[in-house]
């Protein structure tokens, strides 16, 4: 059976209705609140061609209809209307990265949070892969009682330090020193690439404290390692309390357990590869946990490489139009501002 526009037309309208309402969109609901132009009588017949069709789905027998997954995706790919975001809400945005956002942990936590106070959404953010940070600066710190600080200072922010045992034959001006030629090997690399071969200077003038040298070395390795895990960060994960659908309580609780299996979650944005923003509906989900839910994500950046995935889960009565223009949105704004922390000196 064909999908005439006069079809689109009625699905796209109760697609429409039930997102606001939560309930089952009767043939009298669309030819009243929708100049479809045609009689509900009428109306009814295509609804009933649209159910068999798979697009729509009555949940009980007097009662009108709800779209199914089907229908969900063909109007988020062909008949759901862009809105952007408002003057208010972009301001809003921007004033709070402006006001709190000075390392890479606070300008994630706030991104979580603006998606989820402007969605009403539950947000979750895989944080950013690190090997693209550029290392600063590299300092041995004299502590006393023969220690001494390693500290790297990143341009993203973050401070890795590690302690580390001096003999007495090592004195302030060698710590000095070493730190120097640490800084001419390594200032402005990545971290994701660094070589330890260029330690093979330092060696040399430590011919005499070799056992202090394998321990620099050691701890240098462990500072600079880029761990394989990332942090998840959560947001608005009590939102889904403001939908009715999840006012049960034991639907609610499946959803709040859900929220705990972090390792689903950072399976799900970890292996998100796409371009631009990607919407996935109820069945569509490969996880099982996941297909009474709608997800949409997008990725962040940083000079073209991808660090990590943002994403919000909701009911599959989404309003889909608003968030794939907030994941949009957000994923450049986060693109940006964490362009403009990793390339400031």
């Amino acid at each position: 059976m064909d999908l005439g526009e006069r079809k689109l037309h009625i699905l796209q309208a109760i697609i429409d209705n039930y997102i606001i309402s939560a309930e089952p969109v009767g043939s009298r609901t669309v030819a009243k609140k929708f100049d479809i132009g045609i009689s509900s009588a009428t109306i009814r017949n295509e609804m009933a061609d649209l159910e068999e069709m798979g697009y729509l789905e009555q949940p009980h027998t007097s009662a009108g209809r709800v779209p199914s997954d089907k229908g969900y995706r063909l109007y988020v790919d062909r008949l759901m209307k862009s809105k952007g975001l408002s003057p208010a809400e972009a301001d809003y945005i921007k004033n709070l990265y402006d006001e709190k956002a000075r390392q890479i942990e606070q300008i994630i936590f706030q991104t979580s949070k603006i998606i989820s106070d402007i969605t009403d959404y539950t947000t979750f953010i895989l944080g950013p892969q690190l090997d693209q940070v550029l290392i600063k600066h590299i300092q041995l710190v004299p502590m006393g009682n023969n220690c001494a600080l390693l500290v790297i200072v990143t341009n993203a922010g973050t401070i890795k330090d590690s302690i580390i045992t001096i003999p007495d034959s090592i004195s302030e001006d060698d710590l000095y020193r070493f730190s120097n030629m640490l800084n001419e090997m390594y200032r402005d690399q990545c971290l994701g690439s660094i070589s330890l071969r260029p330690l093979i200077k330092v060696r040399e003038s430590m011919a005499q404290n070799q056992e202090f040298f394998n321990s620099l070395v050691d701890v240098l390795t462990d500072s600079i390692e880029i761990k394989g895990s990332r942090e998840l960060y959560l947001g608005g994960t009590t939102n889904i309390f403001k939908f009715p659908e999840y006012r049960d309580i034991v639907k609610a609780k499946e959803f709040l357990d859900l929220m705990e299996q972090k390792d689903l979650l950072y399976k799900l944005l970890a292996h998100f590869k796409g371009n631009g923003v990607s919407v996935t509906i109820g069945e569509e989900n490969q996880y099982r946990e996941l297909q009474d839910y709608s997800i949409v994500t997008t990725a962040y950046s940083v000079g073209g490489h991808v660090l990590g995935t943002l994403g919000i889960i909701g009911p599959t009565r989404m309003e889909y139009s608003k968030a794939v223009s907030v994941m949009d949105f957000m994923g450049k704004t986060l693109s940006r501002y964490l362009t403009q922390l990793f390339v400031k000196e």
